[in-house]
């Protein structure tokens, strides 16, 4: 299959899915449907992130985008109920909780959520249209050297001494998942993209934490748990630049 067909029907493939995500959520008895339907979401941007100077391309990623930004406090809140449920504090977690209902209704009539749908539909035949005016020629080679930037970026930063560990979370995330998005097209190897994986979710950890920190200066319920968190980011953050260190080495061996 070319791969211009092959994108053409991975993108339908992630349109089901997130048509299963809504339902899920409408639901509201999957704690996994928002989470689920954020993934569909990414991996859409990854996906059509190598073709996104085409017009074709540009009004499906900015809708997705839109979305992801709605739905990340929402996800954020989600996770910090659950982390407050591990650690006892189920008061506290039962008060984030108690919004979560609202705030997915607010997601599922949203405008970004129906403007993502109508710009799944119509896309199809823009995306063949723009394929017959020959504006995917060379795809394969741009999808290559757009992947290989990202690791020759991610590199760079891991050797900068003042490297912001934010901006390592971004580059992360955008390397592994265009590197699942085009795995043949992609420098990073089946053994490394396990390491890639891992550097991500440590990466996660770490974050999360950062903003449960920066949460409880306003939440006081959380302030007991700040020692422990801190201790725990600095943790993760020293996990996932040792594993990036592995990964940028065995990147550049190939």
């Amino acid at each position: 299959m070319h791969i211009v067909d092959q994108i053409l029907s991975r993108v339908l493939g992630l349109q089901v899915n997130l048509y299963a995500c809504e339902a899920r959520l409408e639901a509201g008895t999957d704690p996994e449907a928002l989470h689920d339907l954020r993934i569909a979401v990414r991996r859409l941007r990854s996906l059509l992130h190598p073709l996104r100077a085409h017009e074709s391309v540009l009004l499906i990623r900015n809708a997705a985008a839109a979305v992801g930004q709605l739905t990340t406090p929402v996800r954020d809140l989600e996770v910090l109920a659950t982390e407050l449920e591990r650690r006892g504090a189920i008061e506290a977690a039962a008060i984030r909780r108690a919004s979560l209902h609202e705030l997915y209704l607010e997601v599922l009539g949203s405008p970004e959520l129906d403007r993502l749908f109508m710009s799944l539909d119509l896309w199809p035949s823009d995306f063949r249209s723009s394929e017959r005016d020959g504006d995917f020629a060379n795809i394969e080679f741009k999808i290559s050297r757009q992947l290989k930037k990202q690791i020759n970026k991610l590199s760079v930063t891991l050797h900068t001494k003042t490297h912001d560990p934010h901006e390592l979370r971004l580059l992360t995330k955008r390397l592994r998942y265009g590197s699942e998005a085009y795995p043949k097209l992609s420098p990073v190897t089946s053994d490394s993209f396990q390491l890639l994986r891992a550097a991500q979710s440590a990466l996660g950890d770490w974050h999360d934490r950062y903003q449960w920190c920066l949460r409880a200066n306003e939440d006081v319920d959380l302030q007991g748990l700040v020692p422990e968190w801190q201790q725990e980011s600095k943790r993760y953050l020293a996990d996932a630049e040792l594993t990036l260190g592995k990964l940028s080495a065995l990147i550049k061996t190939n």
